[in-house]
């Protein structure tokens, strides 16, 4: 054999050589990133994800919206303890505590944040424009200055909204209380979404024939004092879906029911505590579907490009006791499509 032709034979063989032993150390294995053969889209396998949750206070209504969160994440296969690791924070209605969470968690290695109602998303929103930020239970995100709009939210948030249906709400007073012509409403003029939900009550009442007399509060040790100044005045309160009110719901059920005053609220728990009636978010369902969003970006979609999500389909629920208490006569397609507690 000539020369130059060995060495030709030993290049060959030295190249399939050479080629099988990357083979054998991975040396062209596909990236991690690909799922896994047999995975379904969205599984969990192969991913250890850091969750943080921030949340202004406990109420029910908050607290209804976390768990329908978390829900969604367990059935879809993400359990604590397993390929979770979850950091939940309360700030218990102090915002000096809210901002502090907010930075924790800007510093902390997590994949994503949810943070419940309107002052939780401004304080990580403050915090940090990089880690994917899930905001739920908040009413106006553009007037909030969380997002450029609904539809483009443009940075690293997006999420759902729980804006009410107010019209509906009214008119739901107007045929429960048809002789009402004064509606008190309680609420927190510092937070953002009860501005947005005032301004739109004062919008839509006088088509109802109703004029609106306000009762502001400071702090929730103020409940009861605003609910009281109404006694007299209204014939009906209107609550909306404000934090600081609804952390406080029995003192304004306390002086409803006392003094037989109508409540309507802008969500259920505080029908569940007593009030009259509600038209409004299931807070389950509204968490549930801010699950949803988060497997999305856990799965690569960017806050960005994901629209701002808001519940299509409202509850009526009514509370049984409060209908004897006041002889309301609840008209009947109202009561066809309530729940009634």
């Amino acid at each position: 054999m000539k020369k130059g032709s060995l060495k030709r034979m030993l290049g060959i063989g030295l190249s399939l050589v050479l080629a099988l032993g990357l083979a054998g150390c991975g040396g062209t294995a596909p990236s991690t990133k690909e799922t896994p053969q047999g995975a379904a889209q969205g599984s969990p396998e192969g991913k250890q994800v850091k969750i943080g949750i921030i949340q202004i206070v406990e109420h029910p209504a908050l607290d209804a919206a976390r768990q329908g969160f978390l829900d969604v994440l367990k059935a879809k296969g993400y359990e604590e303890g397993k390929n979770l690791k979850l950091e939940y924070k309360n700030a218990q209605n102090d915002q000096s505590m809210l901002n502090s969470i907010a930075q924790q968690f800007a510093s902390s290695d997590l994949d994503l944040i949810l943070a419940i109602a309107t002052p939780s998303a401004q304080a990580m929103a403050s915090a940090t424009d990089e880690i994917p930020i899930l905001i739920t239970a908040v009413t106006d995100p553009v007037e909030a200055k969380l997002v450029d709009s609904m539809d483009k939210p443009g940075g690293n948030i997006t999420g759902t909204t729980d804006m009410n249906p107010i019209k509906e709400q009214l008119d739901l007073l107007k045929k429960l209380v048809p002789d009402a012509k004064t509606v008190g409403v309680i609420y927190n003029a510092a937070e953002v979404n009860s501005e947005v939900q005032v301004r739109i009550v004062k919008q839509e009442a006088p088509a109802l024939g109703l004029q609106i007399v306000e009762a502001t509060v400071a702090s929730s040790a103020d409940v009861l004092q605003a609910a009281q100044s109404l006694i007299g005045k209204v014939n009906a309160i209107y609550v909306p879906t404000d934090n600081m009110v609804v952390s406080a719901a029995q003192s304004v059920v306390q002086v409803a029911n006392e003094n037989k005053i109508p409540l309507i609220s802008g969500e259920s728990s505080v029908v569940d505590a007593g009030g009259l009636g509600t038209i409004g978010i299931n807070y389950t369902n509204l968490g549930a579907q801010t699950g949803e969003m988060a497997l999305r970006i856990l799965d690569g979609a960017k806050p960005a490009d994901m629209s701002v999500e808001g519940q299509k389909n409202f509850d009526i629920v009514l509370n049984k006791e409060a209908i004897d208490l006041l002889g309301i006569k609840v008209p009947a397609d109202i009561k066809s499509k309530a729940t009634i507690k």
